[in-house]
């Protein structure tokens, strides 16, 4: 049963957004409005421009393999306040134009730090809320992401009118105070809620385990078609359509809208058809949404694109979660959540190098909204594989 939030949840909410927040909101999102003014400026070629975007995908795939084994040597406390330190730094490092590596390594090193926020953060929010109210406190957790877009969206236009230099600097300061503020959450927050698990989780495992892994294999082509809106969309509006910054600043601020919506959504959705259920829907509005622009760039389709592919990022996150819980139980989910964190982010960062790569090639970002439309539509066909798997092994007789 599902109960109401407290105000104990509080410091966990805190912990989880602030982390969310700076961790994807603010260390990804904010440099896609960014993009395109730091070519502008000419601080960098569209190819270098692209390559840095990447730059970071690569180190929250490095943060989403060492969040762990970092967790469990230092205090998460300390680990999370380095890792907020990093994403700062390495906005107010870059306040100034500069070679192609620093900026880079920088790049990096958010990355590294998001990745290590983003797994950590969460996990330590839910660890301290009780069951009955984990499924709340979850979804509310991933509306970081929205806010640190929504805000990205908005605030940074604002900034880039005065100075891309103090716009870089404002954003690395922004994510010292959301550091600051998760650190009061997590020096609030109650004893872990510890369960009992039911039955063996290792056998259960067992059992599902090819459902399990196509479950984690659907996760990973998400990444795939999470990287064009997240990295390019931009610079695709206001450049390659010469749609202007302004009119693609406010379909960043639609994605980031939709952002915020889509745990709401999806939390809404699973309940009336389940986890399972809430993955199909998700996956296919998804691919549809990547697709749209392909065919048409009408005003209403990126409205839509931008809210749908917004909303059903923390979205698919939130329902693989809940999907892998079913599947093997809380015991097993924090382990089988980490080997999902880790696949997703080694597509995603696949995904970055690939796309920029292409990019450079075909000089045109409308053929990677297409691979990646194709690669949520083969994510679909894994979940509904896994759905076939699943019954044909709860009702064997009607094979």
């Amino acid at each position: 049963m599902t109960r109401p939030l407290t105000t104990d949840d509080l410091p966990a909410l805190m912990t989880g957004i602030m982390a969310t927040l700076a961790g994807i909101g603010i260390a990804r999102f904010a440099y896609t409005p960014l993009l395109p003014a730091v070519i502008q400026e000419g601080w960098f070629t569209a190819s270098q421009g692209a390559y840095l975007g990447a730059a970071n995908l690569l180190g929250y795939f490095i943060g989403a393999l060492a969040a762990h084994s970092l967790s469990e040597r230092f205090a998460p406390r300390w680990v999370m306040a380095v890792s907020f330190a990093s994403i700062g730094l390495s906005f107010v490092l870059c306040a100034g134009a500069g070679g192609f590596l620093w900026f880079f390594f920088w790049r990096l090193v958010s990355g590294v730090a998001g990745g290590i926020l983003m797994v950590v953060g969460p996990s330590l929010a839910l660890a301290a809320t009780p069951p009955e109210r984990r499924t709340r406190v979850g979804a509310l957790v991933f509306t970081g992401i929205g806010a640190g877009a929504l805000l990205s969206a908005f605030v940074v236009p604002l900034l880039l009118g005065v100075s891309l230099s103090l716009t870089w600097g404002a954003l690395g300061l922004l994510s010292l105070a959301a550091g600051l503020l998760c650190d009061r959450g997590v020096a609030r927050l109650p004893a872990p809620c510890i369960t009992r698990p039911v039955g063996n989780s290792a056998v259960r495992y067992a059992g599902v385990k090819v459902i399990v892994l196509l479950v984690i294999g659907a996760y990973a082509l998400d990444a795939v078609g999470f990287v064009p809106h997240t990295v390019f969309w931009v610079d695709y509006l206001a450049r390659e359509h010469a749609l202007g910054q302004q009119a693609a600043s406010l379909q960043w601020g639609i994605f980031g809208v939709g952002a915020l919506c889509g745990p709401f959504m999806v939390g809404a959705l699973a309940q009336r058809v389940g986890w399972q259920g809430g993955l199909m829907i998700a996956f296919a509005a998804k691919a549809a949404a990547v697709l749209l622009p392909v065919f048409s760039l009408a005003l209403i389709s990126q409205s839509i694109s931008s809210f749908m592919v917004g909303a059903m990022i923390p979205g698919i996150v939130a329902l693989t979660s809940g999907r892998l819980a079913e599947l093997v139980g809380p015991t097993a989910h924090k382990q089988l959540w980490g080997r999902a964190t880790a696949a997703f982010a080694a597509a995603q960062a696949g995904a970055g190098y690939g796309m920029s790569a292409l990019f450079g090639m075909w000089g045109s970002y409308t053929p990677l909204f297409t691979i990646s439309g194709m690669a949520l539509a083969l994510g679909l066909l894994l979940v509904l594989l896994s759905r076939s798997v699943q019954q044909r092994r709860t009702h064997p007789s009607a094979q």
